[in-house]
């Protein structure tokens, strides 16, 4: 997993983005995004790929998708720009599918296989070779030596040598998903079951090869602001050190300000809404009307409940997240005005396409496309001068720690116990796919009755998700530190959620 870390990849993203949001933002011609390969890929050598032209034709691909647009198929000539037009709105044009692998640019990772290194003794007890059901595994000059053509990639000799000599290889992609949506085309390249895929994005930073991406609204996000209109940004208390440790809070709002968005309100305010929600709803309903109650906060989660267990989705709590419950609150003072989401998740963007969902998030960008377009504006968030009306105050402490695993679950059962004193409600967090659909079959085998269930589609929580800047371990100590700077320490000390 390359989340987090600055590699090639990111910075190629980043010059896309850029480029991309640069047009916008100088009022140029469109169609002058058949520029931007040989801007982002420059000179007549290849940096990354065999040639020069295989590079750029990845880029346009990838800038096709940042500007919202569907991916061309592969058997047809079109120039980059060809429909570009469509794209010239300040709306969202972001359809299904959003996550989208580029097949010219995968290399065909091996699936699942098993390897020996270089640890191998060629030990006399050659357990590997006893309990390989398939007889797979026979001694060579060096190192035991598995015939792939026999393996049946059962695992048993990797789990029998006693110097883990043996490992399991399986394509980057392939290995993140949770899901199991990854596999391989008619000619070894990642493919994705969207019957599958719930859109949480750990394919995207983990393949190696930038072959994999999301779509953007980036562009249309910059032509709104460009020409005035009123737009509102509502941000994920995972903000915090995303910039750089000498953006602090207020700086990083006051520079969204000077994009000229009208206002920023934390989404940990709807996370407060949300939690104390929950725990009147967890109250009133389990385990008397149905066993348990899962969180509805994240939405990779709610699609694995959805895909996985549809049987169990009517016990996901009806609450709406804690993004739509913030964009509620703006929608009632500006019917007119544009919402935009600033957060780490790619899958808000498939919850914003939601026909509930539509009336009040117009645009949802990851912190990785806001970086981009503090670039295009020629704005350095650590440069900023930021002024006390730039503190947020809008949120308390638990719903702060809606950003990270466990987070959630604490602060709708801190608020269940506040409404019942006495009570002690128990609680199970799962985060990661994977871990998902393991805590779902608990739950569908009734070892969860009675219990909170908390889901969160990224490993690490939201401070894991596709679209952040920095380290899980790093972005998790920065939102700690959020948590405890609220003077709200319990979801009822918030004012505002009163009405």
């Amino acid at each position: 997993m390359m989340k987090g870390l600055f590699t090639p990849i990111t910075y190629l993203r980043r010059q896309i983005y850029t480029e991309i949001a640069k047009i916008a933002w100088e009022g140029r011609d469109p169609e002058e995004v058949d520029d931007i390969p040989y801007k982002v890929i420059d000179g007549e050598m290849a940096k990354y790929r065999g040639s020069v032209f295989h590079e750029r034709a990845i880029v346009a691909a990838r800038t096709r998708l940042g500007l919202g647009l569907n991916r061309e198929s592969d058997n047809e000539n079109k120039r980059l720009s060809k429909g570009v037009k469509d794209a010239v709105v300040t709306h969202s044009i972001i359809e299904e599918p959003l996550v989208n692998v580029i097949p010219f640019a995968c290399v065909a990772c091996e699936d699942s296989k098993h390897i020996v290194t270089e640890r191998c003794k060629k030990c006399i007890a050659h357990p590997c070779m006893i309990v390989c059901p398939v007889n797979a595994i026979e001694m060579g000059k060096d190192r035991a030596i598995i015939d792939k053509e026999k393996c049946i990639d059962c695992g048993r000799c990797k789990d029998a040598c006693p110097y883990s000599a043996i490992v399991k290889r399986d394509r980057p992609c392939k290995e993140s998903c949770g899901a199991d949506a990854i596999y391989s085309d008619e000619y070894g390249r990642a493919k994705i079951d969207y019957d599958k895929c719930v859109s949480c994005g750990m394919c995207i930073v983990s393949c190696p090869f930038a072959a994999i991406t999301d779509k953007s609204n980036i562009f249309q996000l910059v032509l709104a602001l460009k020409r005035e209109e009123k737009v509102h940004a509502i941000i994920a208390p995972s903000f915090v050190g995303q910039f750089g440790p000498l953006a602090t809070p207020g700086k990083i709002v006051k520079a969204i300000k000077e994009l000229g968005f009208t206002e920023v309100v934390e989404v940990a305010y709807g996370a407060d809404v949300t939690a104390k929600h929950e725990a009147e709803i967890f109250t009133d309903i389990v385990p008397e009307k149905q066993p348990f109650l899962g969180t509805s906060c994240c939405p990779s989660w709610t699609l694995t409940v959805e895909k996985f267990y549809p049987e169990l989705y009517d016990y996901v709590s009806e609450s709406s997240t804690p993004m739509v419950e913030t964009a509620k609150l703006i929608r009632k003072r500006s019917p007119e005005g544009k919402i935009v989401f600033i957060g780490p998740c790619v899958s808000k963007k498939i919850e914003a396409m939601d026909e509930k969902v539509r009336p009040y998030v117009d645009f949802v960008i990851t912190y990785e496309e806001l970086a981009a377009i503090f670039v295009a504006g020629n704005i350095d968030v650590t440069e900023v001068e930021e002024d006390e009306n730039d503190e947020l105050m809008d949120a308390s402490g638990p719903g702060r720690g809606f950003a990270y695993a466990t987070g959630v679950a604490a602060a709708v059962k801190s608020s269940i116990e506040i409404y019942n004193e006495g009570v002690e409600v128990k609680t199970h967090s799962a985060n990661g796919v994977a871990d998902c659909r393991k805590m779902l079959a608990l739950a569908k085998a009734g070892r969860l009755d009675g219990y909170l269930i908390e889901g969160m589609g990224c490993p690490g929580g939201c401070v894991g998700g596709a679209g952040v800047l920095l380290p899980v371990n790093r972005a998790k100590r920065e939102v700690d530190n959020f948590v405890k700077a609220s003077e709200y320490k319990t979801v009822f000390d918030n004012p505002q959620i009163e009405d």
